[in-house]
């Protein structure tokens, strides 16, 4: 398979440069350090991809019943492959197959920048959570700039083509406020935003 047809996470995470190598490191080392003291029972990771971020929680001992959905056929495909101990399976983010208050912590990482109604999906994911959600996007413009200045669409300076939404430090805030989730914390691992909510 070419490089340009393998999904876009799996090219983040297994990319060799040293750079992004680092960036992505301390994003999870951050997360790690996130989710770590809530001592979470079960997860469940909401647009997995092939499974990096559970495969880091499970190699931290974070968890004991570790799921995650995707809605492509492709990652879960490579995930299974990749992380045969995993629980990896096809579903919309729109329509998780669980019931309400499933799981002490939903993750969604990466997600809702490209979605064209994040709302309605993170209504979902409040649905199953029990109490935790952590949620991560680009910290933007410094997303766009950190692609911009390693050559990534010059043209479009540095913007993601798959990124419906863009939000920065305030609007990111804003846009979970009114959504009703209690902000617990906020890190910005570079170029990124994470957040630890409750509902």
């Amino acid at each position: 398979m070419k490089k340009s047809q393998l999904p876009s996470n799996f090219i983040k995470h297994t990319n060799s440069d040293i750079s992004r190598k680092f960036f992505i490191n301390n994003f999870y080392k951050i997360l790690v350090k996130t989710i770590k003291p809530l001592n979470p029972k079960t997860i469940l990771d909401v647009g997995c991809g092939e499974g990096f971020t559970l495969q880091k929680l499970k190699d931290n001992k974070i968890g004991e019943k570790l799921e995650g959905v995707d809605n492509s056929n492709l990652a879960i495909s490579i995930g299974q492959k990749m992380f045969s101990d995993l629980s990896l399976k096809i579903s919309d983010i729109n329509h998780l197959p669980y019931n309400n208050n499933s799981f002490d912590l939903v993750v969604c990482s990466e997600v809702l920048e490209h979605l064209e109604n994040p709302t309605k999906a993170l209504a979902e994911i409040k649905r199953i959570s029990k109490k935790y959600i952590l949620l991560t996007v680009p910290n933007e413009p410094f997303y766009r700039i950190s692609r911009f200045l390693r050559g990534i669409n010059i043209l479009n300076f540095g913007d993601h083509p798959e990124h419906i939404n863009q939000w920065g430090i305030f609007s990111f805030k804003n846009f979970l406020i009114n959504t009703n989730l209690k902000i617990k914390t906020i890190n910005y691992p570079f170029p990124w935003i994470t957040v630890l909510a409750e509902k």
